[in-house]
């Protein structure tokens, strides 16, 4: 249902408009709302924030339509004004056009014109709440969804090609915060919330610091993918930063029980696909990376102890020549039929 808020100081106004939409005010197409003058108007206004349309005239008493408009953007900066009036010369059509009227229907009124000209208002109305919806919606999504994702989101392509993927070189970063499960069973669960974004707001921070972007956050894990020139090097370097951070963290009392903020930390490099994985039918998409490449950042990650970045034999060839590490020798990971050799990222 639109409503419509009818300003004019004629009383017969407001029974020709109630028989002339009489329709579609019984179809619960229109509902109309009246005032006298201008204060009265926004009286009104303010009563009823979900008016869509303002149709005034310009010569009222206490305040005419033409002031009136300059107060409807703080009354409700949405709604559309169309004037109606037999003022109709050119300066005062041009003087309400400059304050923002929508459409001047002239008196003595046609009330087919002046629907025609109500839904054509409407129509306006609705497309701008549309972008308002819509500019909405973006700003909470760029708070849900990476840069990265956004930036191709808007590739002329991107609608046609939504289960497309390449094959990329990249690095994939799992960080795990240590014992972070059992400190939950003594903490209030908004508390716990509060202190697991705190952490992933550092570890947010340096990723970011070296062109990583966040793949996804699952539980107290976080899942970070870098591309393009020196990638390895720029996640081992987000990966110590990481550490560091965390190690500088206070210590936090839970109970009996004293929580020191770790992260064990899981970093593989190689070939992986790169795209949308989901449903197109169920519009649930996950822009994502997916691989044996990733697969074992994830296992790496499982195997490392609190302070500790574990790298695959493969990523230590890689890395050797800017960072230290120490070899620890071969693990058997969860679906991998040979055992791993393994090394710690020391500095």
């Amino acid at each position: 249902m639109a409503k419509i808020l009818v300003v004019d100081d004629e009383q017969d106004l407001e029974l020709l408009i109630r028989q002339k939409f009489r329709k579609k005010i019984r179809e619960g197409v229109y509902e109309f709302v009246f005032a006298q003058n201008g204060f009265e108007a926004l009286t009104q206004l303010a009563s009823h924030p979900d008016i869509d349309v303002v149709l005034s005239d310009i010569n009222m008493p206490e305040m005419d339509g033409l002031t009136l408009l300059t107060k409807l953007p703080d009354a409700n900066p949405i709604l559309k004004a169309v004037m109606v009036s037999a003022y109709s010369d050119m300066d005062n059509i041009r003087t309400a056009m400059n304050r923002g009227a929508f459409d001047f229907v002239c008196k003595p009124v046609n009330f087919q014109d002046l629907d025609i000209t109500i839904e054509k208002t409407l129509q306006h109305v609705i497309e701008l709440k549309k972008t308002m919806q819509a500019i909405k919606e973006n700003n909470i999504l760029r708070m849900y969804v990476d840069e990265n994702v956004l930036n191709f989101m808007t590739h002329k392509e991107f609608e046609n090609s939504l289960l497309s993927n390449e094959t990329i070189e990249a690095t994939v970063l799992f960080i795990d915060i240590c014992g972070f499960t059992a400190i939950t069973e003594h903490v209030a669960a908004n508390t716990v919330v509060g202190m697991i974004n705190k952490y992933f707001d550092v570890m947010v921070q340096e990723i970011i610091a070296q062109n990583g972007h966040i793949d996804k956050f699952m539980g107290d894990a976080v899942m970070a993918v870098f591309r393009g020139d020196y990638h390895l090097d720029r996640a081992i370097d987000a990966a110590l930063a990481v550490r560091d951070k965390m190690h500088e963290a206070d210590e936090i009392q839970a109970g009996d029980k004293t929580f020191k903020p770790s992260v064990s930390i899981g970093i593989n490099s190689g070939e992986m696909i790169s795209g949308n994985i989901g449903s197109a039918t169920l519009k649930r998409l996950d822009y994502t990376v997916i691989g044996d490449a990733v697969n074992l950042a994830q296992r790496l990650q499982t195997v490392a102890q609190a302070n500790q970045i574990i790298v695959s034999a493969d990523v230590y060839e890689q890395a050797k020549g800017s960072f230290a590490l120490n070899k620890i020798g071969e693990v058997s990971l969860k679906n991998k039929a040979n055992p791993v050799e393994i090394y710690e990222v020391v500095d």
